[in-house]
């Protein structure tokens, strides 16, 4: 008999793509270096394949599964990845029948009833965090034990699905072994800046915010928990030292919920003087609190905060309750702008009362906000989101691959999809053809020079310049043809 040792689970990564996100760079899968980390301290042998990233087709994808003769595979998703993950794990049936398929992330923590019931490929569902649920399950399943004594499973007996106690949040995160080794470092790059590594640092876990587009706070259940600030800075250092890895990503929802646990954190940061680039995400109310250290987001090498601005006038904006006021967020821009730092900011329309005026509210309501960079977002309720029902009667789009922020889903009651989606194109079209003038003239070299470059990746994307052709008779702009002209 096999030892547990001479076991394998293969990471996948679906091979999804939605042309947004993707345009600034290829980012690493941070929730597969833990869980290969852990399952690897339990005795397991793992391996990371980023098909996803790789941009593999599903036929590269079945030679991979073939080549690998893992005994496990997993995948995780979204979603909107969702279709993409459960093809992948028919592939790796497919192929090879005895193959153990456990499928986890946000939607499966949610979805696994309508999974288990609706998939023949899918054997096990890990609901919630995986580093012990995961390492655990492999290791009764290799005892040939019973799967329903491990938490935070969900599975198909062949009658009914199973699903097991709830298992508890981590409350040490600082310890988790992570596989950093696994990663094909040479896939990961920001292409905005030049010769870029980009790794990926989770500071925190958790959101405490209850916002209804958002499902965030429902699958950490209003928790947070942080992570040790001078564990953090040592683990940037040994990816800058050990991968040669120049700008993070900082994947937290919340990083600096705890104004004296973030400002040590910034600390440790500057303390190492490392060079980094730090991309985050904020909320516009921390950014304010922390108005009189701004000076440390800069210094420690924060180039880049994105906030979220759902709501097109303050009656919306409590309605969202996201505990945030319309005047914090201009602050807070005006902040990012006076340290030098890239703004982004997100818009979102589509909402069922969405009027052709609303929507151009949102334009004027960019345009007076003024960040760096603006994204107009399609309404997308999850599923499982606090929203899903009150909007499901304007739901005109099942296919969850869909469910992506780009492509609308809603039909408003006096819009249509295809107008809500041209609404969409105009803000972005009007918006940068305006923030052209504005980067030409900014005096900070390194900001003007790293707008300039993204804005370049803009107009070289295949995705985007189709989303910019929508209703206008298959033609872009001569102002848009121009600047492409210019920049490819």
């Amino acid at each position: 008999m096999e030892s547990a040792i001479d076991k394998k689970i293969l990471f996948v990564t679906p091979p999804y793509h939605c042309g947004v996100v993707e345009v600034a760079g290829r980012w690493i899968p941070l929730n597969f270096v833990y869980l290969a980390g852990a399952v690897r301290q339990a005795g397991f042998r793992a391996e990371i394949y980023d098909a996803m990233t790789k941009h593999h087709t599903f036929s590269e994808i079945a030679l991979r599964l073939g080549e690998a003769k893992a005994d496990y595979v997993g995948v995780t998703a979204m979603t909107c990845t969702i279709n993409d993950a459960l093809q992948t794990l028919e592939l790796a049936k497919r192929i090879n029948p005895q193959t153990v398929t456990i499928l986890g992330g946000v939607h499966p923590t949610f979805m696994y009833q309508e999974l288990l019931t609706g998939s023949s490929c899918v054997d096990y569902i890990i609901v919630g965090e995986g580093e012990v649920s995961l390492p655990e399950l492999l290791t009764v399943l290799e005892q040939k034990g019973d799967p329903a004594s491990v938490p935070g499973v969900a599975f198909w007996n062949g009658e009914r699905v199973v699903t097991t106690p709830k298992r508890c949040f981590l409350q040490d995160l600082d310890n988790l072994p992570a596989a950093w080794d696994l990663l094909e470092w040479n896939d990961y790059q920001y292409f905005i800046i030049p010769g870029s590594r980009l790794g990926a640092v989770s500071t925190s876990r958790g959101c405490e915010h209850a916002c209804v587009i958002c499902a965030q706070d429902k699958f950490w259940e209003k928790s947070w928990r942080p992570r040790d600030p001078q564990k953090v800075a040592d683990e940037m250092e040994h990816l800058s030292r050990s991968y040669g890895v120049n700008v993070i990503l900082i994947t937290d929802e919340n990083a600096s919920r705890d104004p004296k646990r973030w400002e040590a954190l910034l600390d440790a940061v500057i303390a190492k003087d490392l060079g980094l680039h730090l991309i985050m995400e904020s909320r516009a109310a921390d950014l304010v609190r922390d108005r009189d250290i701004m000076w440390k987001y800069k210094k420690a090498g924060v180039a880049h905060i994105s906030i979220g601005i759902e709501a097109t006038d303050q009656a919306q904006w409590e309605q969202m309750k996201s505990g945030l006021y319309v005047d914090e967020a201009k602050m807070a821009l005006d902040l990012i702008h006076e340290h030098g730092i890239v703004s982004e900011a997100a818009f979102v329309l589509g909402f069922p009362d969405e009027t052709f005026e609303s929507a151009k509210y949102i334009f004027k309501l960019a345009q007076y906000y003024n960040p760096d960079n603006a994204h107009f977002m399609a309404v997308t309720p999850w599923p499982y989101s606090d929203m899903y029902q009150e909007m499901k009667p304007y739901i005109r789009e099942w296919d969850y691959s869909k469910y992506n922020w780009i492509d609308p889903i809603i039909q408003p009651k006096t819009m249509s999809m295809l107008q809500i989606d041209v609404a969409i194109v105009d803000c972005y079209r009007k918006f940068y053809m305006e923030k052209m003038i504005d980067i030409m003239v900014m005096k900070d070299e390194f900001k003007r020079n790293y707008l300039l470059r993204a804005m370049k990746l803009i107009m070289a994307s295949p995705f985007i310049m189709k989303k910019l052709k929508v209703g206008i008779m298959g033609k872009v702009p001569a102002k848009l043809g121009e600047l492409k002209q210019r920049f490819t």
